[in-house]
């Protein structure tokens, strides 16, 4: 794996639909998430010291660490995935689309036995885990083999069945469909793949909520809309998310998009390089466990292909700075605790904007004193002894690019 960052510059069109983003559908996945439990907006962080420091007008970062107590994002996608296919199962409709619909005496019965099965280096096996508790179902996790340990006993914690395989992420991916299918459990996975579109679809859709509330939270601060926005990707979901509904709300004021990867797993990047779907082989050893991911979901592909307008494969180093400047700020800025995978855009654009090598770079994103740059933590310290390794010792020094 290259210790340098790599980038491909990609070619738009907005010719894909986004109708799975619109407006009405935001508000009902939105309402949705506002009636679970323990539901609030997670933090936006205005890193104004450091947007000054690095030239820019703005920089924020939301900060998913506090999302229900979980320490990372997946559970919005999880939980309304999780919500359909209850609804679906007891025969609601949307309106009924609520907890508390869903979890009346009357329909206990017809819940009985029913399992859900994801595959996850941690943070989505939790989400789910935790979405199935919600409703009193069963939970049976696989996660690829490096998973931290802490992240299996935290998805246990919530009386989840869960190992630690000796494969990667997408080898485990098609070992729980296959047994899935063998023992009737329904698998909830946020990667879609032919005859396996609608759940993926539906956790896409959950993913959209973090970039709805964040365009609510700048307005309500008077803050302008971003005109960039840097997303990380694993399958490239949580990306499709959040480029698919910020393209249909902010229409016009369209922000530039960039998806940074995991080098090590750097499937995107490949596919953008490619101009079509390229998977990534091999053990995908990286830090950034979230993002360990080697084949494109057929759903988030043809959004992130049509509307993203950069595509970057990043080492480890990258994500490890990007925690170490998030958790030591200067000036007034806010800490933010990230994670790996949290942290690797925030990394990424300090290195954009100081860097000469990606002078290039930099100039084609027009990135300046005008540019207003929004960033999504998707985790805490999930694994906490890396995160000290990683904060308090250094480990993954910064390479010379």
């Amino acid at each position: 794996m290259s210790q340098a960052v790599e980038y491909v510059i990609n070619r738009t069109s907005g010719s894909v639909a986004l109708d799975v983003f619109s407006d009405a559908e935001a508000a009902r996945v939105r309402a949705y998430h506002m009636a679970l439990p323990g539901y609030a907006p997670t933090p936006l962080a205005a890193l104004d010291d450091l947007a000054g420091r690095l030239g820019l007008a703005a920089v924020h970062v939301k900060d998913e660490s506090f999302r229900f107590g979980l320490n990372a994002f997946k559970v919005l996608g999880a939980s309304y995935a999780v919500g359909r296919i209850v609804a679906e199962r007891l025969g609601l409709g949307q309106a009924a689309l609520s907890l508390s619909a869903m979890t009346a005496p009357a329909h206990r019965e017809k819940l009985a036995g029913l399992v859900l099965a994801p595959a996850t280096d941690g943070n989505h096996g939790r989400a789910v885990a935790w979405a199935a508790r919600q409703l009193g179902l069963g939970c049976v996790v696989h996660m690829p083999k490096g998973s931290a340990p802490a992240r299996l006993e935290a998805i246990r914690a919530l009386g989840a069945k869960a190992d630690i395989l000796e494969m990667n992420y997408d080898e485990a991916v098609r070992l729980t469909a296959a047994e899935a299918a063998k023992e009737g459990w329904i698998v909830v996975q946020d990667t879609a793949w032919d005859g396996y579109e609608t759940i993926p679809g539906w956790i896409m859709q959950g993913y959209a909520t973090m970039a709805e509330e964040a365009c609510l939270q700048l307005e309500a601060a008077g803050r302008a809309a971003p005109t960039h926005v840097f997303v990380q990707a694993g399958v490239g979901s949580l990306a499709a998310g959040v480029v698919g509904r910020m393209s249909v709300r902010l229409k016009d004021r369209r922000p530039r998009f960039l998806v940074a990867e995991a080098g090590a797993a750097d499937c995107l990047y490949r596919s953008a390089l490619a101009g079509r779907p390229v998977t990534v082989e091999g053990d995908l050893t990286t830090i950034m466990a979230g993002l360990a991911c080697g084949e494109p979901s057929k759903l988030a592909w043809p959004i992130l292909k049509d509307r993203a307008d950069v595509f970057v494969s990043c080492p480890d180093w990258v994500a490890a700075r990007g925690m170490r400047i998030l958790g030591n700020p200067r000036g007034g800025d806010p800490r933010v605790v990230s994670g790996e995978s949290g942290a690797i855009t925030l990394g990424l654009l300090t290195l954009i904007m100081e860097t000469p090598s990606l002078a290039a770079l930099r100039d084609s994103l027009d990135l300046g004193p005008q540019s207003r740059v929004l960033l999504f933590s998707t985790e805490g310290a999930t694994d906490p002894k890396r995160y000290r390794d990683i904060v308090w010792d250094g480990a993954y020094a910064r390479a010379a690019q």
